[in-house]
């Protein structure tokens, strides 16, 4: 079997930057070719938040602190890694990755009783999630991408690939079509961003907000960046988090 274009090794260098880490309680999750390394807390919620990280982030940096936090909007808490990030083995596949959501769903429990949030380069994986299980209570996109390609262009052409843009453009649109996926989702949805977002500008949060429709609520927060977001505006981030938990 050919590989696919998506998971090619220079697209896995460029846009992933893993590091890897140690982590006490890990929650391993197999995948064909790899063992995640997630962490799940349990406190006798009905809901779980399943939390898809940055990409230059690992899943102990949210911890401790994000737990707690999501602890004390009543629900429960399951972070997910990526191949070759934190305590997980293998390397960052793109496209491989988009399969690597069913393993995580079972291991995090009833989809429909999980808010699913992706942050920057994980709300592609948020979105793969919500698109296989429609079910889930809701969806949180923070710094989100509307349009994997463009990211993927930014680092990397057709010609270092060994494709043509005809064929690039093929397996984005049957794998990565965030508009498609996100038009089939009715469940409530908060879509955050920054306003001076300048690494994923806050038109990707408009589109992918209006691919949901009438179920998602734009937020786009005054201060801060891509990587600043949460701290420049903690208080409103946790406040709109809250408030969307609550009126599930």
């Amino acid at each position: 079997m050919s590989m696919a274009i998506s998971d090619h090794p220079i697209i896995g260098q460029r846009y992933f930057f893993p590091r890897t880490s140690e982590l006490p309680g890990a929650t391993m999750v197999s995948v064909e070719g790899a063992e995640l390394g997630c962490f799940s807390v349990k406190r006798g919620h009905d809901l779980t938040l399943l939390h898809f990280h940055g990409n230059g982030e690992i899943v102990a940096d949210y911890l401790p602190g994000m737990p707690e936090l999501f602890d004390s909007m009543g629900l429960n808490s399951f972070f997910a890694e990526y191949r070759g990030y934190g305590a997980s083995s293998g390397e960052p596949q793109m496209g491989k990755m988009l399969d690597d959501v069913a393993a995580i769903c079972e291991s995090a429990g009833d989809p429909a009783k999980i808010i699913v949030f992706g942050r920057s380069v994980g709300s592609i994986y948020a979105v793969e999630f919500a698109y296989r299980y429609p079910q889930i209570a809701g969806l949180i996109l923070e710094s989100g991408i509307a349009d994997p390609l463009e990211r993927v262009l930014l680092r990397a052409s057709p010609r270092e690939l060994g494709v043509s843009s005809e064929e690039l453009v093929q397996e984005f649109s049957e794998r990565f079509d965030h508009c498609k996926k996100l038009k089939n989702f009715s469940q409530p949805s908060l879509v955050l961003h920054a306003e001076g977002d300048d690494l994923v500008d806050k038109s990707h949060a408009a589109r992918n907000a209006e691919w949901i429709g009438e179920s998602a609520k734009i937020v786009i927060l005054p201060r801060g960046d891509h990587n600043s977001i949460f701290s420049a505006n903690q208080t409103q981030y946790i406040d709109e988090i809250r408030q969307f938990v609550g009126r599930l």
